[in-house]
């Protein structure tokens, strides 16, 4: 422990209490002491007291044993943070794996990678992510400079990462079960944008829709016209209205959460306080519905509720009201932020006016800004519903009801026909009331695993549905095509096959173009990171930060992994297209051959009718089971059309005359036999006369002759005719 001025520590530590009139008094001093983290100093404890005595006696032990309590506090956090940090790192790498398909949405793995980025890395404060992604150019050479990039610019706000994980639960339904599953989303604000893609639904004739109602009474027509078109409804996230015609609600059960939320609130602050709460909007019945149940769990208690605020969707609006609410209010000591985006818009605000920590915040829903905001103790707890199994299990019922029908499926539910996803209090470390940040993801991957069931195969038409979300606006993913510069980052990059960080503002590589542009948006750290396949670079996953020395080597690693699997998944999808494109040429090769045997087969058998009641049918090649069977069919036509007594099959042009071959003849002579024709065989080589000799082939009592025309001088003495020319 050591004692300094106190004027001088809060000027070093605290300017803004150092700037007040009369402070500190007179005379203060402030004792510093250390606070031991993992074996060495890690923090200080700062106690201002009125003089410069020291630390002595039973105050000195206290003191230490407090510094040795933070210390273990502050261990204990910072191993649930990394844990955290690292159950965040492999989520992310299993949502990029997961990717995995013949064909990479690269949009959707654009957003996937800077969301997860972003919820992983929250130093660095990541303003752009873009992915420039070589254009595919199938066989030819990869290192052709002058090929195209496709660059795909994540937004810095990408759709709320709530909705994301109802869609990778749908889609992941919709591929175990084996059937097509579209998700859209509507914009809040805008009810009627949920209007336009549910009849689109309908005009496209998908058999279930499952939808999160922004205006349920607006929405409900179209529901009833739905269900009476034999189409399954189901509601998700948001309930439809008493009485609806969606026979479902599959979701939370909002009320409670609402009484959860205000629980967690309880103990935050047993105190009591004022509390201010936000809601995206209230006609939306969860916000309402968990406002309520807020107001029923600290009903009786020391804490005060405000007036609500309403930021209709826009986040932007919702930072706007709390920070207006914190600056005009200083007796608000807690917040309750009621939908996902509410929870970060009082964080941000509380970050702004040096309340971070201090104003007690409970958020609803894990997304993004929310992760950072706890591992930073901005948010004290988060009410997390289940989103994933909300879209996984809303494809399930709509599969059920398609394929068994309504009745029957709705046999197998609840009977209040609500299916409850269930919640999670979320904080960084365990409580006996909340679980770890890290032990909630692993225990939501698990789930992941868990509710999967697969459906019947051999559909001709697999079923389609269609999921219809929330989203704040419409505009998501950047797509531009450019060329590849060397004199950029992108390129440098791509040429070193190496990563590379920059300092926009002092580096060799300030005049690229792109680090130029950078430089001119106000990043000072810009980062390129190649994603490299077994053969070549296909892409650049590229970052840039407000800050200077953004990117620690930490920070490198991670993201150089995460490009790693990036480039694993799109050499893959790749391959896979191309095998897919390999086999359809094929198979259409295949299609051309066998046509062309097929006529090969039809011109090397002719059937020729050279006098009333005789045909003859030469056999060009060779004759196995499959063209003696065509042989035969052919055969039995011709005779049965053209009423043949006599069927002369001239084998002259066989390249072998075997026991199989025989054996085919004859049966084409019994099958000749049963229509009332006798086959005469003619053109047997006398090598192959001897060969079935010594192999004492028999071919059944076959009339045979040696040319084609002893064979015609017999038939058409069968037919009762006779050659009146012969050539001398």
């Amino acid at each position: 422990p050591c004692l300094v001025p106190a004027a001088a520590w809060y000027r070093a530590h605290l300017p803004e209490v150092a700037e007040r009139p009369g402070w500190p008094p007179e005379g203060a001093y402030v004792q510093v002491v250390p606070v031991p983290l993992f074996g060495g100093p890690g923090a200080y404890l700062a106690l201002e007291q009125p003089d410069d005595a020291p630390l002595s006696g039973p105050y000195r032990a206290l003191v230490e044993s407090v510094a040795e309590s933070a210390g273990a506090a502050l261990e204990r956090r910072g191993l649930f943070e990394e844990k955290a940090q690292v159950a965040q790192e492999l989520r992310l790498l299993e949502e990029v794996l997961s990717s995995v398909a013949e064909s990479v949405d690269l949009v959707e793995l654009i957003e996937t990678l800077a969301d997860g980025i972003r919820s992983v890395q929250t130093g660095p404060r990541w303003g752009t992510i873009d992915l420039a992604i070589l254009e595919d150019a199938g066989r030819e050479p990869a290192a052709d400079a002058r090929r195209t990039l496709r660059l795909y610019k994540a937004p810095r706000r990408p759709m709320t990462a709530y909705w994301n994980n109802v869609r990778d639960g749908a889609l992941a339904a919709g591929r175990d079960l084996r059937v097509a599953v579209a998700f859209r989303s509507g914009v809040g604000a805008d009810p009627a944008s949920q209007e336009a893609l549910f009849e689109e639904g309908l005009r496209r004739g998908v058999k279930g829709i499952a939808v999160a109602p922004i205006d349920p009474a607006a929405l409900e027509p179209l529901i009833r016209r739905a269900v009476a078109a034999g189409v399954a409804v189901v509601a998700i996230d948001s309930p439809t209205v008493q009485g609806s015609a969606a026979p479902v609600y599959i979701g939370t059960d909002n009320r409670a959460a609402g009484r959860l939320a205000g629980e967690v609130m309880l103990r935050l602050m047993p105190q009591g306080g004022l509390v201010v709460t936000q809601a995206a909007s209230f006609a939306v019945s969860n916000a309402g519905e968990r406002l309520a149940g807020f107001r029923e769990a600290v009903a009786g208690s020391a804490i005060r509720i405000g007036a609500p605020l309403e930021n209709h969707f826009d986040p932007a609006r919702g930072v706007e009201l709390a920070t207006a609410a914190l600056r005009d209010d200083p007796e608000i000591a807690g917040a309750f932020g009621v939908c996902s985006e509410n929870g970060p818009s009082f964080g941000a605000a509380s970050v702004t006016l040096g309340r971070s920590g201090d104003l007690k915040l409970v958020a609803f829903d894990l997304i993004t800004p929310t992760v950072a905001m706890l591992q930073d103790g901005v948010v004290h707890a988060a009410i997390v519903q289940r989103e994933y199994d909300m879209g996984y299990r809303c494809v399930q019922v709509l599969y059920d009801m398609a394929t068994r029908g309504v009745e029957a499926a709705l046999e197998a539910l609840p009977a209040s026909r609500f299916i409850d996803t269930g919640l999670d209090v979320v904080t960084v470390e365990r409580t006996p009331f909340s679980v770890a940040l890290s032990d909630h993801l692993a225990m939501s991957s698990a789930r992941r695993i868990t509710n999967r069931r697969l459906g019947a195969s051999g559909r001709g038409r697999p079923l389609e549905f269609l999921v219809i979300g929330m989203a704040e606006r419409e505009s998501l993913v950047d797509d531009e095509r450019a060329p590849v510069a060397e004199d950029s980052l992108v390129g440098r990059v791509m040429s070193s096959c190496s990563s590379l960080v920059i300092d926009t503002a002092s580096s060799e590589y300030q005049h690229f173009s792109d680090v130029a542009e950078a430089r001119w948006n106000g990043a000072r750290t810009l980062v390129g990171v190649p994603l490299l396949s077994r053969e070549a670079v296909l892409g650049v996953l590229m970052l840039s930060s407000p800050r200077p020395d953004a990117c620690s080597a930490n920070d490198l690693a991670l993201i150089e992994r995460v490009a790693s699997v990036a480039a694993v998944v799109l050499e893959n999808a790749r391959l896979l297209s191309r095998i897919k494109e390999r086999t359809r040429e094929l198979e259409s090769l295949s299609r051309r051959q066998e046509a062309l045997l097929d006529t090969i087969a039809a011109m090397s058998s002719p059937a020729v009718p050279i006098a009333p009641g005789v045909l003859v049918m030469p056999i060009v090649g060779t004759l196995d089971a499959q063209r003696s069977g065509r042989f035969i069919e052919a055969m039995l036509q011709e005779i049965s059309e053209h009423k043949a007594r006599a069927v002369i099959i001239d084998v002259t042009g066989m390249a072998v005359v075997d026991a199989s071959a025989a054996s085919h003849i004859a049966q084409a002579a019994r099958a000749a036999a049963m229509l009332g024709s006798e086959v005469v065989l003619v053109g047997i080589a006398p090598e192959a006369a001897r060969l079935m000799v010594d192999q004492g082939l028999d071919l059944g009592g076959i009339v045979t002759r040696s040319t084609l025309e002893l064979g015609f001088s017999y038939a058409l003495g069968k037919t009762g005719g006779r050659v009146v020319y012969r050539r001398s």
